[in-house]
């Protein structure tokens, strides 16, 4: 009691707002829990996916076709590879995604480059360089290591189909750029063809030559001058 007879209490209930303040400041923070949306089913299997072909990519590029093991693609990819049959069947049909990724990625790249009113100049040299962007990558390397290494016997008739809708698909991409070029259908395959020989070309000479940037730029500009020529002679 006070000598006005009030009652003080003692102890942890004497603690005013001050010190009331400096024992919550003493206390350890807490991280505040997130408003996390639950993914669904079908995102946690596009990302597992995703994964496992940059896996793929990865190890191809880095330690060629006979090195990319079941045991080395799961180990990068941070997945049994239980889940990876589970989500392409097979070996093969893990390849068989990577190509249709590869393809699709070139399609995007050129399909994103705005080509209404571009002069035919203009427009080779905008495919030269984004197609260039393509063959030159890993992605397409590993493209190319999958295609030289056949794997299986039965792999021709699950690769034929995917090699004729590719086919279909670059021609639409070849007519978007040069579809007013009215060569005959054979000397267009030729050219189609002379094309993707010289990039797939100058892609291989990568695994076996250092720096050169120099010299594509030059076989590049070549690739180009031969377009500009063989296309300009179907323009009127």
């Amino acid at each position: 009691m006070n000598p006005e007879g009030a009652w003080i209490p003692t102890g942890e209930l004497a603690q005013g707002p001050a010190e009331e303040r400096e024992a919550r400041m003493s206390e350890p923070l807490e991280v505040p829990r997130a408003n996390r949306k639950r993914r669904s089913h079908a995102e946690r299997s596009a990302e597992t996916q995703s994964r496992i072909k940059a896996a793929v990519v990865e190890t191809i590029s880095e330690l060629g076709f006979h090195r990319a093991t079941a045991a080395e693609i799961s180990r990068r990819a941070g997945v049994s590879w239980g889940a990876a049959q589970h989500h392409f069947g097979d070996k093969d049909g893990i390849l068989i995604a990577v190509l249709v990724d590869s393809f699709n990625r070139f399609a995007e790249q050129l399909a994103s480059i705005p080509i209404e009113a571009m002069s035919l100049e203009r427009r080779i040299a905008a495919f030269v360089g984004a197609a260039w962007d393509h063959f030159g990558s890993p992605h397409y390397r590993c493209t190319f290591e999958i295609l030289l290494n056949m794997p299986t016997p039965d792999w021709a008739s699950r690769e034929l189909p995917l090699r004729d809708s590719t086919l279909d698909a670059w021609r639409g991409i070849w007519n978007r750029f040069f579809g007013e070029a009215r060569l005959t259908p054979r000397k267009t395959t030729a050219v189609q063809y002379y094309t993707i020989s010289v990039l797939s070309g100058l892609a291989a000479m990568k695994k076996f030559e250092g720096p050169a940037a120099e010299r594509r730029r030059i076989e590049l500009g070549l690739l180009a001058d031969t377009l500009v020529r063989e296309l300009g002679r179907g323009i009127d």
